[in-house]
């Protein structure tokens, strides 16, 4: 199986691309644009697999031409399109960036997909896979007690980040309905591991502990996600892809309610335990509680039932022993993360920037 994954140099990605070659004999072609000064280094142990396995190509996903060749090149017989911009504090900040990206970028990949498709003998066409991952902030906003999201909840995003995946996700969906492209999609809750970028909530506080730094907790703390381990998340795509219903999504979550508050408590408590020499001890005295960002979700959920009883898949980590294996991660990548966190934007570096 020959299979083009899209953003493969995030922090999902990378690790899909990992569990792929390690797990299974599928051929890869992985194109991300490397907007992450340094992004490389998450995949470079990658660049040790023959190239019948693995290739690379630094393309974005809005240039048409090049992006057309590499899919005539290559011929797969699926797409894991993950490329996207992610950050939600960015996306208020350059919304525009969002747009062209998230959804322009998704245009390109459905019409270039559709053509190839249609070019494919009959068993290619049957055989054929368009996977498109997005996100759970496409259903917008939970309150305490309301039911988790299913796959039937409608639509309402609340950021521009979210807005412009939700619009992905009905661009995926309309290629299907009108089109007949073969395709699966599917919503995912927080992430977390390794070799995520640390200006997200926990590799941000982690690093920060660790330096010593204030940690910055937006609002009260409260708001509420729902947890998922990467590498749970990069199982669950590779099962979709095998066992997936066309034209149907999926919820993947990691039934890991946690408020933001009680998750960096958690990282402080884990520091306290593996750095006992630390002059920060405890390290819970370092946070710090900020001016909340604009149109802060209050709480994300999600209902796996129907990937649990479809496709057979439930996660494996529980957020104790996943978070553990995180923290200690990052004690021992600090290297990495120096690599990757001052990638400017606009002049800027990286700063508070937290689901």
């Amino acid at each position: 199986m020959r299979v083009i994954v899209t953003g493969g140099a995030g922090f999902i990605g990378s690790n899909l691309i990992r569990l792929l070659l390690q797990q299974s004999d599928i051929c890869i072609l992985n194109i991300d644009k490397l907007i992450f000064q340094g992004c490389y280094h998450t995949i470079r142990e990658f660049d040790t697999f023959p190239q019948s396995r693995y290739s690379f190509s630094q393309t974005d996903i809005c240039e048409y031409a090049l992006l057309n060749h590499l899919f005539n090149d290559f011929k797969p017989d699926a797409v894991l399109h993950l490329a996207a911009e992610s950050h939600v504090d960015r996306s208020i900040d350059d919304p525009e960036s969002f747009i062209q990206t998230n959804i322009f970028g998704t245009y390109n990949l459905l019409k270039i997909s559709r053509n190839y498709w249609k070019r494919l003998d009959e068993n290619g066409k049957k055989a054929f896979r368009f996977h498109h991952i997005s996100t759970d902030e496409v259903f917008g906003s939970l309150e305490k007690n309301d039911r988790p999201f299913r796959e039937s909840t409608p639509y309402a995003p609340n950021s521009p980040y979210s807005a412009s995946k939700a619009s992905a996700d009905h661009l995926v969906r309309a290629w299907h309905h009108t089109y007949g492209l073969p395709v699966t999609l599917s919503n995912c809750s927080n992430n977390y591991g390794p070799c995520q970028y640390p200006d997200k909530l926990i590799p941000l506080m982690i690093t920060k502990a660790i330096n010593g730094e204030p940690l910055p907790v937006y609002g009260d703390g409260l708001n509420i996600r729902d947890w998922l381990y990467v590498e749970d998340h990069a199982c669950a795509l590779l099962e979709i892809l095998k066992h997936g219903r066309i034209g149907e999504s999926y919820n993947v979550g990691g039934n890991c309610e946690k408020s933001n508050i009680e998750v960096v408590n958690m990282i402080c408590n884990l520091l306290d335990e593996l750095m006992p020499d630390s002059p920060n001890k405890p390290h819970k005295n370092l946070v710090t509680f900020v001016r909340d960002r604009p149109g802060h979700d209050q709480r994300y959920a999600m209902d796996t039932e129907k990937i649990r009883n479809e496709i057979g898949w439930t996660p494996k980590y529980n957020f104790s022993g996943g978070l553990r294996n995180t923290v200690t991660w990052y004690m021992k990548n600090l290297d990495w993360c120096n690599a990757v966190k001052y990638k400017q934007y606009d002049g800027k570096r990286l700063g508070l920037q937290q689901l």
